[in-house]
């Protein structure tokens, strides 16, 4: 009950669980006994709230959390954190240690069934991952040297903003004052980072969604070709059509919006901007307009043919 609410007066409380005032505060001192912070207040609107201790007490856990706990404890066992599958395999023993039997049978025919297939990716520091964090929550700025894709070292000095987790890799997405714009680095190429000590004042987010944002950006790193494109249609219908991971979306006015994407090849960038189903102008790259071409007549030449209209039209 006392995890249910922030607050309960000893009236309710004793109301609730049909005992007397002397039994419910016995039963408090119990509960401290075991380690649960419960914290008080005397006279007549006096009442009992749980608080955070400095020790971790028992959990309560219905059935469905403390399933879901054990699971994620699995997953994360052999996840990208090095250091994290000591400390995750200990805590799911012990839980197991504790679940009921019924439970013990839920865990046990999850876990024989689930294979995890494991990811390829570099690992990251605990550590690490730690101190990005916080000097993301207490806006400090960092130092650190990175690596890139050729393993060539630079000095950094950022903002931190957020970081991101993907099945196989952690990001940080911070402002580079050097660069003075937004950049991500993978966290497994980042070596030393320091804290320098200095605050700074919060920039706007680069996006709404910062996970849709990284996702973005290395697809563009890893994609060949780039597109710019206006739709002739709405920026909220496009929205609703266009998820913001596969294309970057803004409005040119109330019945037009320019769309940004990328792909390996322009075969698969046309046919995937054809595929939305709205007009579109392409503004580059030029190589996507030539393709175009090829392809328009094309499908010229083979609705001819099926038509049977007679002269096929030739390619320019």
């Amino acid at each position: 009950m006392l995890q249910a609410r922030e607050y309960w007066s000893g009236a309710e409380l004793a109301e609730r669980l049909e005992v007397t005032g002397r039994t419910l505060r016995r039963d408090v001192d119990r509960l401290r006994s075991l380690g649960y912070p419960v914290h008080s207040t005397s006279g007549t609107a006096g009442g009992y709230k749980l608080g955070a201790g400095a020790s971790l007490p028992p959990l309560l856990l219905d059935d469905d959390e403390a399933v879901a706990v054990a699971v994620g404890l699995q997953m994360a066992a052999g996840g990208s954190v090095a250091e994290i599958e000591g400390a995750s395999s200990r805590a799911l023993g012990k839980l197991e240690q504790v679940l009921p039997k019924r439970l013990r049978r839920r865990l046990g025919a999850l876990r024989s069934s689930i294979v995890r297939l494991a990811d390829a990716g570099p690992t990251v520091k605990m550590a690490d991952v730690s101190a990005l964090s916080s000097a993301c929550a207490e806006r400090r700025e960092l130092r650190f040297s990175y690596r890139d894709f050729k393993g060539a070292p630079t000095t950094r000095v950022v903002e931190p903003h957020r970081l991101v987790y993907t099945a196989a890799r952690w990001y940080l997405v911070a402002w580079d004052r050097d660069r003075e714009d937004w950049r991500t680095f993978r966290i497994d190429r980042i070596d030393d980072p320091v804290a320098t000590g200095a605050h700074f004042l919060p920039r706007p987010s680069p996006d709404d969604d910062v996970g849709a944002y990284v996702a973005r950006g290395r697809a563009a790193a890893a994609y060949r070709h780039r597109a710019i494109v206006a739709l002739h249609a709405p920026l909220a219908d496009m929205r609703e059509r266009i998820p913001s991971m596969y294309g970057q979306l803004e409005a040119i006015d109330e019945r037009t919006c320019l769309l940004q994407a990328s792909a390996f090849s322009l075969e698969t960038l046309l046919a995937w901007i054809a595929g939305i189903g709205v007009d579109f102008d392409v503004r580059e790259p030029p190589e996507l307009v030539a393709h175009m071409e090829r392809v328009a007549n094309l499908l010229l030449r083979a609705t001819t043919r099926a038509q049977g209209e007679g002269a096929v039209a030739r390619p320019r």
